[in-house]
């Protein structure tokens, strides 16, 4: 078998060998033999597992982001109506479980209550980035784990982020081209008209040129549509030159005709939502949803998580290449990351103990001074206390003296005393007798 093999032409030989330098071959089959079907398989294995989209809507309080999320996806979603009066952009996110035929949806949608209504305006993007900047940290600390379950991993990721304009028909405000410039490398940014109907078709005609001047100019990068796929590439190429979207949003149903549709009911007539002669909501729906949303998922992987990667591990010292830009495996790098952090360690464990020794040094040195000082002051006290001692002592002995001294005037006092009683009873006696013998008389 091996000697027909090889006696044949290189054509008629069925050895599956690449050469190199030469392409693969394609080799017919004689019978039907099954692989056909593996995109059926994949179908249904990512039917059975669900699909997940997450939408991000930016814009100031009262552009009707809830109303045409809830129009969207013809579902009214809970949530309480935002106000004008947060201190700071908090970002509200809520996940729904939606079923379409046999396909489900986990939808996540995540508003940004407070933006625009602070009066100091420069740090209102911050938390946006933050959220998003989470979503990616997340999912890479998923990614890192030695037991990965992304199969199951709810991805939090932003897929889309529609970025509501206000319709003031002049041009975009600094706060929207300084939040979306800070967005564009991170999310796919989708921008559109809100309330559209509150302008004139003229205006609105000039506004979405001026807004698009104002994006190029300023270098902000929005989302296109892609058209490298035929099947899409002449719809996705027109919808590119309708961007922003002039949309309206509306849960009311009105009958017009006799038919139900989504309207919103004015004195001067009425605005039907999906009339592509009053707006583009068909347009936005249609390449957000309809045709986009598998793109979408992919660029947020491909594109912008893969640049927070790849930044993010080259903070942590990762490379693929070393400096002679050969290929650098990951065990590699973390055996080399590994022995510049044990160097590192090392050298602030010398550093510390160098730094102890010195402390203890000091310490010591300090001690020695304060024992000094005590025992001066040992001495001083201690000559204090004989000096009082001594004056004490000699005040005590004057004391003494005086006493003995007044001790012997006393007694010589009383002594005189006595003598002088003595005397004193002695005449009285005398006189009495003679006062006696002259009474006989």
């Amino acid at each position: 078998m091996e000697a027909e093999a090889n006696s044949g032409s290189p054509e008629d030989s069925w050895a599956f060998i690449q050469r190199p330098g030469e392409g693969c071959r394609t080799v017919p089959l004689a019978g039907h033999v099954g692989f056909d079907s593996l995109p059926d398989q994949l179908v249904n294995k990512s039917v059975s597992q669900g699909f997940c989209f997450n939408i991000l809507c930016v814009g100031e309080t009262g552009l009707g982001k809830s109303t045409l999320m809830d129009t969207l996806f013809n579902t009214k979603f809970e949530g309480e109506p935002a106000t004008h009066t947060q201190p700071g952009v908090q970002l509200r996110s809520n996940t729904y479980d939606l079923q379409e035929s046999n396909v489900g949806l986990k939808l996540t949608i995540v508003s940004t209550v407070g933006f625009g209504d602070q009066i100091n305006k420069e740090d209102s993007y911050k938390p946006i980035m933050e959220f998003i900047d989470a979503q990616f940290e997340a999912y890479l600390q998923e990614e890192l784990k030695i037991r990965r379950v992304l199969h199951t991993y709810h991805d939090s990721r932003i897929h889309a982020c529609l970025y509501f304009i206000a319709p003031t028909g002049h041009s975009l405000k600094s706060l929207d081209l300084v939040t979306m410039k800070k967005l564009d490398s991170k999310v796919n940014i989708i921008p559109i008209i809100a309330k559209s109907d509150a302008i004139s078709k003229s205006e609105l005609t000039k506004f979405k040129i001026k807004i698009t001047s104002e994006l190029v100019s300023n270098g902000v990068q929005i989302y296109q549509f892609p058209t490298d796929d035929e099947s899409v590439a002449e719809i996705n190429g027109t919808m590119n030159a309708h961007l922003p979207f002039a949309v309206i949003g509306s849960t009311e149903e009105l009958k017009i005709g006799n038919k139900m549709m989504k309207a919103r009911q004015y004195p001067w007539g009425t605005v039907q939502v999906e009339n592509e002669a009053h707006c583009d909501f068909v347009k936005l729906r249609e390449m957000l949803i309809r045709i986009n949303m598998e793109d979408l998922r992919e660029q947020t992987h491909s594109r912008h998580y893969e640049l927070y990667r790849r930044c993010k591990l080259e903070e942590m010292g990762f490379k693929d290449t070393d400096p002679d830009s050969k290929p650098f495996s990951l065990q590699e790098t973390y055996e080399a990351k590994r022995n510049e952090f044990l160097g590192e360690l090392q050298k602030k464990e010398e550093e510390m103990r160098q730094m102890f020794v010195q402390r203890v040094k000091e310490k010591e040195a300090e001690l020695k001074e304060a024992e000094k000082e005590l025992h001066e002051k040992f001495d001083r006290l201690k000559k204090l206390h004989q000096d009082e001692k001594k004056k004490l002592e000699d005040k005590k002995k004057s004391l003494d003296d005086e006493v003995n001294a007044f001790k012997q005037r006393k007694t010589a006092a009383e002594l005189l005393q006595s003598q002088g009683s003595q005397a004193g009873g002695s005449q009285t006696l005398k006189r009495d007798k003679e006062k006696k013998n002259l009474g006989f008389l």
